[in-house]
C-alpha cells in the first residue's frame, strides 16, 4: 500500500533516475488544503503503483494559490507506464472531490550537482525554494557551467548562506533551464540571505551570458507518500 511519511524526500538517491515536477493552481488556501488531503486519501486507498517509483511529495505554495508535485522515479519508462495505467484514475478521484484544478504543466529533468547537507545537521526545512532559470537557445555546457559558479559562490559565503540547509540543481531535459530546489531553515533565513551585501562571486552569477530570466516560489511540504 502507499503511506504517508513527514520525512521531506532526499533529493540526492542514486536510484533517481526521473525527478519529475509540476505544478497545479487551485485558487485558494483552503482549497489547497482539500486537495492535499485528496491526493492523500486517493493514494492511501491504493496499491503503491510501481517499483519504480520512490516517492511522491506535495508542497503547498504561500501564494495560497498553487501546489508543486515532485515524485522521484528509476527512470522516464517507469513514469510513463503509470501514467498508461494508473495515473488517471488517481486524477479523475481528486478532481471529483476539488473540481476545477488547473495543471499548469509538468518538468521532466536530471539533477546536475547538489550543496548537500554537512553531515550531523539534522534542521527539518521550514521553507522550500524553488528557483527556474531559463537559457538562450543553443547555450551549450552553459547551464552547467552556471551552476558550477553558483557552487562555488555559495562554498565562498558560507556566512551569508547559514540558514540554507541543502541546494539541489537540475536540469531540464530539453537543455533550456535549471531549476534549483534548496531547503531553508525558515523565511527569515531566505529574506535575510536575499538581502546580504553581494560579493563579486554573486555579481558574475547574476550577470551570466545566456541567461534570459529567474522565477522563483516559496512551499512548504504538506504531503509525502512512499511505499507502504
Amino acid at each position: 500500500m502507499s503511506r504517508r511519511t513527514e520525512q521531506h524526500p532526499d533529493l540526492t538517491d542514486p536510484r533517481i533516475g526521473a525527478p519529475l515536477f509540476s505544478t497545479w493552481r487551485v485558487g485558494t488556501p483552503e482549497r489547497q488544503g482539500r486537495t492535499v488531503e485528496a491526493i492523500g486519501r486517493t493514494w492511501e486507498r491504493r496499491p503503491w503503483p510501481a517499483d519504480g517509483l520512490l516517492g511522491y511529495h506535495v508542497y503547498v505554495g504561500h501564494d495560497g494559490s498553487t501546489l508543486m508535485h515532485h515524485s522521484q522515479w528509476s527512470g522516464e519508462q517507469a513514469f510513463e507506464a503509470f501514467v498508461k495505467t494508473h495515473r488517471q484514475e488517481r486524477v479523475d478521484e481528486i478532481d471529483t472531490a476539488v473540481p476545477g484544478i488547473e495543471r499548469v504543466g509538468l518538468g521532466r529533468y536530471r539533477r546536475y550537482r547538489s550543496r548537500e547537507r554537512a553531515v550531523g545537521d539534522e534542521r527539518v526545512p521550514g521553507l522550500i525554494v524553488t528557483v527556474r532559470i531559463d537559457f538562450e537557445e543553443e547555450t551549450g555546457e552553459r547551464p552547467e557551467e552556471w551552476v558550477d559558479l553558483v557552487l562555488k559562490a555559495l562554498g565562498d559565503d558560507q556566512e551569508g548562506h547559514a540558514g540554507l540547509i541543502s541546494a539541489h540543481f537540475h536540469l531540464s531535459v530539453d537543455g533550456g533551464h535549471v531549476l534549483n530546489y534548496a531547503e531553508w531553515e525558515s523565511d527569515q533565513a531566505y529574506d535575510e540571505a536575499l538581502a546580504a551585501p553581494g560579493a563579486d562571486a554573486w555579481e558574475r552569477v547574476r550577470a551570466y551570458p545566456g541567461m534570459k530570466g529567474t522565477s522563483g516560489s516559496r512551499y512548504r511540504h504538506a504531503l509525502g507518500l512512499v511505499p507502504g
